[in-house]
């Protein structure tokens, strides 16, 4: 065992994606681009959908380990769907976050991914939640992840705004998308992005030249 924990500190896991999510007046868009890439150096799919649905409205994108993720977000899934079936109400957006702060910090030595969970529930309205490498767990409006939100933490913070509407929102996350998209150069392909609210779920996909530019790429 130590010798593994050893190994991992030597050799880490280099991995490249932009993840986020905001919440608007009535509703919240998760998003994500679709590369994938091993080691940081080549990439090994340009079209990954790395929004993935836990439960009726609720979705969660994923950093890091693709392996990883895909382990824990599928035993979300089975966790969600058997809470719905035995509580015979959908999930709270929080209960789904929770879900997955438990597996994360139960196999914190195992696991390295992260996770954002967004969805819509009639308690609490839309919801994002941040679940970091480790399990913890935070409520924020809005939140970016990934190697591309190095590059947007300064257009997040000036041009997020509470209480949006639907349409600016898209916009405000397909702009984050297409700048970190631009200077990662381990993010990009297509923006994925899927809009929650109390009627339900929408998905846009937005192709990489149809992204907006901001400067020569």
């Amino acid at each position: 065992m130590e010798k593994r924990c050893m190994d991992s500190q030597v050799k880490g896991v280099s991995t490249g994606t932009t993840i986020l999510a905001a919440t608007f007046d009535g509703g919240v868009v998760i998003g994500s681009d679709s590369r994938a890439s091993i080691g940081g150096e080549y990439v090994s799919s340009k079209t990954i959908n790395k929004v993935v649905q836990v439960h009726d409205q609720i979705f969660c994108c994923m950093a890091g380990s693709l392996a990883d993720a895909q382990a824990v977000t599928k035993a979300a899934k089975f966790h969600l769907s058997l809470h719905s079936v035995q509580m015979e109400i959908p999930p709270l957006v929080i209960a789904a976050a929770s879900v997955l702060k438990e597996l994360c910090y139960k196999n914190k030595d195992e696991l390295q991914a992260g996770f954002i969970t967004a969805g819509w529930d009639k308690k609490k309205g839309p919801q994002v939640y941040v679940v970091s490498l480790g399990g913890m767990l935070i409520r924020q409006p809005v939140t970016i992840g990934g190697s591309g939100s190095t590059y947007i933490y300064g257009y997040v913070d000036a041009k997020y705004k509470p209480n949006m509407s639907r349409e600016e929102c898209l916009q405000f996350a397909t702009n984050a998308l297409a700048l970190a998209m631009g200077r990662d150069n381990v993010s990009g392909g297509v923006a994925h992005l899927v809009v929650i609210t109390e009627t339900g779920v929408e998905h846009v996909v937005v192709p990489g030249d149809k992204l907006p530019k901001f400067h020569n790429e």
